[in-house]
């Protein structure tokens, strides 16, 4: 691989750039030695300008990030210059790089629910961030910091900022949290924002409000921004330039629509044809409803709803309302919609992980209202269940191969050597070597863990399959080894599967027949080509033009078409 990165400096305009990384390196100190996470890094943003950094888990894209700010760990070694506002951050005292954070780069990190302490309300924390990083000699007393919090959170578009200052993290929705973390990182107005992975665990449509929300601010007050990211369609949709990371190195860099249109690099090549695309290879293609009608039914669900009680008086909550479906042998049945539409409920009551409180749901023949653990158990080993982290839903004091040998220990009569057999067969069926099987969880990469949790669904060759958000937490090539690997075992096995997800163009690779689910309701459900490609519903219409693609200029067409059908709305 060449390098076509240069030298940062001055932009050919003489404008001094916001950020300027030259000759970057940063190790890390193990028991095997030193071990280089990034090389001979050197990149500049200029002011009012996006950035993505993207590459695989390992490619020295967030360690790149954490340096901007001088977050590394004390196991890391680093030198070169990552110079801002003219201060080499790496070289600074901890009172000046105090200084530097906040004021003239903040970070916006991927989880604001761990980001955010639970219990102090959001404008205390919005304000301890003023407190902490406010221009040497200045104080900042109660009433000004509050009047800052507030223009911040009003800044981001939390609605009634004058109220909801006083709101704790949990009263806040997810995308309403990461809005929260962004205004924190704008109450100094610093000139650059390191947004690591800012939309990885949001739904389309809140993502697509969160980018909207990022470009406004370099529009609006011309922040520039460095962006972290797998998401090849977030980098389609929002970045100016591009930057492809590969083991420690950048193997790339160009304008976002001239890498898109013409990547020169064979990893930046795989890297997009990796990516799922909407409608390139959708499983339905040619199904019709003629194929469902003659096979079994194993799932049914018929006017199926779902309450949680309510607490201290408050009404009970209705999670799935009268919602009605099938799942037949063979079948994949796609489920998509936001956090909170019902789709993991739906998914554990069919496992029978939740109780359904009205209507009708049979699972296998079995009716799950009010059914009994005792008589239901037997039935449960034709149940998989793909969790959306693996990583915990792995005991981490077993081995992958115990871990795995779970359900064969409590379903069946099989003694040890032959389950130690079967446990290789399966490691080997889901491509991973037999001697993972004596590792542990944290031993194995998230794409290694995943296929391990697919391998430990699949031991007892159920009829059915459950997958919830199996590839959210994914990088692209992984993601795309994972779904492959996915629709091989499914078509040698034939069993039926549950795909829960809020990727709509993961689901249209998958599924023969897609659900909508928007607050509970089943609004919109057929052959996933025809739901996908001409969907009938306004929400379904809105989720499906929220989906970033990975194309500069087809992207800038869908945003346009999704801020009308939000004017619309």
């Amino acid at each position: 691989m060449s390098r076509h990165s240069e030298k940062p400096g001055a932009t050919a305009d003489g404008v001094r750039p916001v950020l300027d990384i030259a000759d970057l390196k940063v190790t890390f100190a193990t028991d095997a030695g030193d071990v280089f996470a990034v090389k001979d890094v050197s990149l500049s943003v200029a002011p009012g300008e996006i950035v993505a950094i993207v590459g695989e888990s390992g490619s020295g894209k967030t360690v790149t990030a954490k340096a901007i700010l001088g977050l590394l760990p004390e196991t890391a070694q680093s030198s070169g210059a990552v110079v801002i506002s003219g201060n080499n951050v790496i070289t600074v005292s901890p009172a000046q790089l105090r200084a530097i954070r906040g004021r003239d780069v903040a970070m916006v990190f991927q989880e604001p629910s761990t980001a955010l302490n639970p219990v102090y309300t959001v404008g205390w924390q919005i304000a301890e961030g003023l407190r902490a990083h406010r221009p040497e000699g200045k104080r900042v007393g109660k009433k000004e910091a509050r009047k800052l919090a507030i223009e911040a959170l009003g800044k981001v578009g939390i609605p009634d900022p004058e109220k909801r200052v006083d709101y704790y993290p949990h009263q806040f929705s997810g995308g309403q949290k990461q809005r929260v973390v962004i205004a924190a990182a704008l109450a100094l107005n610093p000139g650059l924002i390191v947004a690591d992975e800012p939309t990885t665990a949001l739904d389309v449509t809140v993502q697509a409000e969160i980018l909207e929300l990022l470009r406004d601010l370099r529009d609006r007050y011309g922040t520039s921004i460095v962006l972290i990211t797998h998401n090849m369609g977030v980098v389609a949709d929002l970045a100016d330039r591009v930057v492809v990371m590969y083991q420690g190195d950048v193997v790339e860099e160009a304008g976002s629509e001239a890498l898109f249109a013409n990547p020169r690099e064979e990893y930046t090549q795989k890297l997009l044809a990796a990516v799922p695309h909407l409608g390139r290879n959708s499983a339905s293609e040619g199904f019709t409803e003629r194929a469902f009608q003659d096979k079994e039914v194993l799932v049914r669900a018929t006017d199926l709803e779902i309450e949680y009680p309510g607490r201290l008086g408050s009404p009970a909550f209705r999670a799935v309302d009268k919602v009605s479906f099938t799942i037949s042998a063979g079948e994949v049945f796609g489920l998509v919609g936001e956090s909170g539409s019902g789709k993991t409920t739906i998914g554990r009551a069919i496992a029978g992980l939740n109780r359904t409180t009205g209507g009708s749901l049979n699972v296998l023949g079995y009716e799950m209202r009010d059914y009994r653990e005792r008589t239901f158990r037997p039935l449960r080993k034709d149940i998989g269940f793909v969790f959306q982290d693996p990583a915990a839903s792995f005991n981490p004091h077993l081995t992958i191969g115990e871990c795995v040998a779970e359900p064969l220990a409590i379903h069946t009569s099989l003694g040890g050597p032959a389950i130690t057999k079967k446990v290789e067969e399966l490691l080997e069926s889901v491509q991973l070597p037999r001697g993972y099987a004596r590792r542990f969880p944290h031993e194995l990469s998230g794409g290694q863990r995943q296929r391990a949790s697919l391998a430990r669904a699949l031991a007892l060759q159920p009829k059915l399959l459950i997958a919830d958000e199996p590839t959210s937490a994914l990088d692209v090539s992984v993601q795309a080894k994972v779904l492959e690997l996915f629709l091989e075992i499914q078509a040698e096995l034939g069993f039926a599967a549950l795909f829960i997800s809020h990727d709509l163009a993961v689901v249209d690779i998958l599924a023969e027949w897609v659900g909508v689910l928007y607050k509970g309701r089943l609004v919109e459900q057929g052959i996933g080509n025809q739901v996908m490609g001409n969907p009938q519903h306004d929400y379904t219409k809105r989720l499906i033009a929220s989906l970033p693609v990975p194309n500069p200029a087809e992207q800038a067409e869908r945003r346009a078409i999704h801020q009308a059908l939000i004017a619309a709305k």
